[in-house]
């Protein structure tokens, strides 16, 4: 017997999600990329929080691992929302108006875009290599500070790399 206030037929979302645009390299990447970091995050904070409490102590090393694997996720899910299209952006500009008008301000945007990511990818690789020539190490576990950076000026040229793709079907006419 059915609940009188169960629906009788499936509900449709009310936004349908849209398919992935064509892309050369898989956005399976990034996806299998943020479930791992999260996981990881999950785990080494959980594992934090059982230590603390049996032992009234704390792992130094996990605020630093748990940073550094935030900072990569973040960036993962940046260069996700690029690709798909869903990254912030004033709708209500951006969605409005004439097909040519979105295209134009799509096109603005993405540029504007490329040349941050760029801009970082240059700057965070200078950072690097002052990390690695002056030798800085980590205050909780001592390791070289580079190894935790490295990951900011590749991941941005992940990014650079998806924007340009997205730049380029923009051009193409083969996205909005």
């Amino acid at each position: 017997m059915q609940r009188p206030d169960a629906p009788e037929e499936p509900v449709e979302p009310i936004i349908a999600p849209e398919p992935d645009p064509t892309v050369k390299v898989p956005l399976a990447l990034e996806d299998w990329l943020a479930v791992i970091l999260l996981a990881l995050l999950a785990l080494i904070t959980f594992a934090n929080v059982l230590v603390r409490y049996f032992t009234d102590q704390s792992f130094a090393w996990t605020e630093e691992i748990s940073i550094f694997l935030l900072i990569v996720l973040t960036m993962a899910g940046g260069s996700m929302a690029f690709v798909r299209n869903h990254h912030i952006r004033i709708e209500i500009l951006a969605d409005n108006g004439s097909p040519r008008r979105q295209r134009i301000l799509a096109l603005i945007a993405n540029v504007c875009v490329l040349l941050f990511f760029v801009m970082l990818t240059v700057l965070s690789a200078r950072l690097v290599y002052d990390e690695f020539r002056y030798e800085e190490t980590s205050p909780a576990i001592g390791v070289p500070t580079w190894w935790y950076s490295v990951w900011l000026p590749l991941m941005a040229a992940l990014i650079s790399a998806r924007v340009l793709g997205t730049l380029m079907r923009l051009v193409r006419g083969q996205a909005k």
